[in-house]
């Protein structure tokens, strides 16, 4: 593994690189991309690669990862890989269905880390986001605790190597934690999670039950159109970031990606850029002082980027919660 990761224990003694490779895009770029942004980010020295079913870029993913094996840059295990359970599946029959379907898709006989994507169940069928008539979103309702099980179930067959969740609040995770005969709990949570919105109390609680907090949407989310506001702050232009960046001489990309390393976060990094991809990898060259970390904790307003609002009736919609 690239000697200048820093890697973080999961509760079941696996390690999990601190910074990773985020592949999700908009639908309207092309998904080849993807496979050369992820081959970047593999020579760049990026070994944490996170997926999902519902990215629709698994394929793209595993032949990137597949190349760079066979031309001899990383064995199988240098790369931690996630994907991801996606709503339509959370039915306990469906579970191991989706995630063989992810490794099918990824040409791997395991992933590191196998993720509930989001805690709202949606219609079972081949459809992401099943509407009806009048185009508003079919749920279903689903015991995630159920779910969990045949999670478990995953693990013991090999299938992942870790397992844990995304999008969980509190109540949620709480509900796993103590669930009558857990096997495994959640190694971690994967939140959106940046200066804007630095999930301090979830993050505190997390540390105390040892589930690792994992962040996307570090650097403001890419803002795609089809899930943030476009009128949304644009979180590297913020006056405050820049201006330490400019201090510090570094982007302030790399910068709000140091922050949360050193509040002891996963970070995942996203981007199709190859001068980017190929920064963000730079964020172990250097440190915050305490005083700049109390600066970027002063940016918090709670400000969610991807708040899924079209789940929100449901009664699992993780975000109606403080945290």
């Amino acid at each position: 593994m690239n000697s200048k990761h820093q890697f973080v224990q999961l509760s079941d003694g696996h390690f999990i690189p601190g910074l990773g490779f985020g592949t999700y895009k908009p639908q309207e770029v092309p998904n080849s991309k993807t496979i050369e942004a992820t081959k970047i980010a593999i020579e760049a020295g990026f070994r944490h690669i996170d997926c999902a079913y519902a990215y629709e870029v698994e394929e793209e993913v595993g032949l990137a990862i597949r190349s760079k094996i066979e031309d001899g840059t990383v064995k199988r295990e240098d790369i931690f890989c996630t994907s991801k359970l996606w709503s339509t599946f959370l039915r306990p029959e469906l579970v191991q269905s989706c995630l063989e379907r992810s490794l099918k898709k990824l040409h791997l006989d395991y992933v590191d880390l196998y993720l509930i994507h989001f805690p709202v169940a949606l219609k079972p069928g081949e459809e992401l986001y099943p509407l009806d008539e009048n185009g508003k979103i079919i749920c279903d309702s689903v015991d995630l605790c159920a779910t969990w099980e045949v999670m478990e179930k995953c693990k013991d067959a090999g299938l992942a190597k870790s397992i844990g969740v995304s999008n969980f609040n509190r109540r949620q995770l709480e509900m796993i934690l103590n669930k009558p005969g857990l096997k495994y709990k959640p190694v971690c949570n994967q939140v959106e999670c940046h200066v804007y919105h630095n999930q301090r109390k979830l993050l505190d609680f997390c540390k105390s039950k040892d589930i690792v907090l994992v962040a996307y949407g570090a650097l403001g989310t890419q803002r795609y159109k089809e899930c943030v506001d476009q009128n949304s702050p644009v979180l590297l232009d913020d006056p405050v970031l820049c201006a330490l960046a400019k201090k510090r001489k570094r982007s302030p990309a790399l910068i709000a990606l140091r922050y949360q390393l050193q509040r002891g976060v996963v970070v995942l990094a996203q981007s199709l850029k190859e001068n980017e991809i190929k920064e963000n990898i730079q964020v172990f060259d250097f440190e915050l002082t305490e005083e700049d970390m109390k600066v970027l904790d002063g940016l918090n307003r709670n400000f969610c980027y991807v708040a899924m609002q079209f789940m929100s009736d449901h009664p699992n919609y993780p975000f109606a919660d403080e945290y």
